[in-house]
């Protein structure tokens, strides 16, 4: 593989944090801790796509590098498409990384874990997960549920993801993390189809490419990135970024 173009979307609206990546955390912008945390993770060239030009100003004014795009996009994958084929025509990087605007605590191991399995060439998509292992979320349907078969230690093969409760019967539960590196071609072709069955039914967007037959295999991480979406997530970020 050559290296990740890795590409973070971020919208300014949101229902429950207004203008979230630009809530500070210890004297930075959001988006700039997670900007900081994928430089750090050294697997490629980090940009920020966004739709708002005060997003991008905060991201030049610590260094960083952003791109506007389209403010009418339904997903982060179409985002991170444009914005991918806005800063590299030329298609250097074989492999688009998504990352979340909202995890200001990712760790940079979790970003590489993504990245890993397309050290294999017959994966279109790498992605994380982390064991539950509290009771209470097992049946939480917002713990969206990764099945997998194991080609590994760390090393699993997605054969499905729910909401509900699954597998059942005796075994660990994992939660799947929404960290997507992609091939370039397998997110172009990607973006192309239209929302599948079970996509819609489970509003799960990465069943659109189990169902297309692409192939996604997953990392098992240690712990989850905190993600922040409400007002007591975003204390509690900047109690852990005090803390450190």
């Amino acid at each position: 593989m050559t290296s990740a173009l890795v590409v973070i979307p971020a919208r300014l609206n949101a229902t429950r944090l207004p203008r979230k990546p630009l809530a500070d955390i210890c004297g930075k912008p959001m988006i700039v801790r997670v900007l900081e945390q994928a430089q750090n993770a050294d697997i490629g060239p980090v940009v920020v796509a966004c739709d708002d030009e005060s997003i991008a100003q905060a991201v030049r004014d610590h260094g960083g590098k952003a791109v506007m795009t389209r403010a009418d996009h339904e997903s982060g994958s179409d985002r991170i498409q444009e914005a991918a084929d806005a800063i590299d025509p030329a298609r250097n990087h074989d492999v688009v990384l998504n990352l979340q605007g909202d995890v200001p605590l990712i760790a940079p191991e979790a970003i590489r874990a993504a990245f890993a399995p397309l050290a294999d060439a017959s994966v279109d998509i790498g992605t994380i997960m982390t064991e539950i292992r509290e009771e209470q979320f097992r049946d939480d349907p917002s713990f969206v549920k990764a099945v997998v078969t194991p080609l590994g230690s760390t090393a699993y093969r997605a054969l499905y993801f729910t909401r509900a409760t699954a597998p059942t019967g005796d075994g660990p539960l994992f939660q799947h993390i929404g960290v997507y590196a992609y091939r370039r071609a397998a997110l172009d072709r990607f973006v192309a189809l239209p929302a599948s069955p079970l996509e819609v039914r489970e509003k799960l967007e990465q069943l659109r490419a189990l169902e297309n037959g692409m192939r996604i295999d997953v990392s098992l991480i240690d712990t989850a990135p905190m993600d922040v979406n409400t007002p007591d997530d975003l204390e509690r970020a900047r109690a852990a970024v005090s803390a450190q």
